[in-house]
């Protein structure tokens, strides 16, 4: 059976990353993007890094132009961005698609795994997350609406289990 650990994927700053170097610890990824409504969530997804990261969770922004071109730039500028205005010091990786034939395979696996609203497999629009247990088992899907503050509880009980 996958798990998220059987995946790969390129950092911001073009390294490749096994997300097996995350093994035994929760994940909250979210597609993300810079020019959002929904981009001040970059700093309650930082908030969550920091009170938690020391207890092991580890949040990935993925960055992702596919909803109203809201990611135009390189993955520099969206790393020197985040870092910017919202402090950003969580793992960030390269822009990817979420969605269609291009969609990267971590996604494809994730959308399947927690299918949204009604068993649809597509994201819907940025800052989409997924938490996913120590096991590597997606232990749930979240809208884009969903204050990353909000997922508190659920990433208490990941960290507990």
């Amino acid at each position: 059976m996958p798990t998220i650990h059987d995946f790969e994927a390129t950092a911001i700053d073009g390294r490749t990353v096994s997300l097996r170097e995350f093994e035994g610890k929760p994940l909250l990824i979210v597609n993300t993007a810079s020019a959002c409504g929904f981009t001040p969530q970059f700093g309650g997804l930082e908030e969550l890094h920091r009170t938690y990261g020391e207890r092991g969770l580890v949040v990935l922004g993925f960055p992702c132009n596919q909803f109203g071109g809201q990611d135009p730039g390189s993955n520099e500028e969206i790393a020197t961005f985040c870092q910017r205005n919202f402090g950003v010091s969580f793992p960030m990786m390269a822009k990817i698609d979420v969605n269609g034939g291009d969609a990267h395979p971590l996604y494809r696996w994730l959308t399947a795994e927690a299918p949204g609203l009604l068993g649809s497999k597509a994201i819907k629009w940025n800052f989409t997350k997924f938490l996913v247990g120590r096991d590597g088992q997606v232990i749930r899907r979240y809208a884009p609406q969903d204050a990353p503050a909000k997922l508190a509880s659920d990433i208490e009980a990941a960290l507990a289990g």
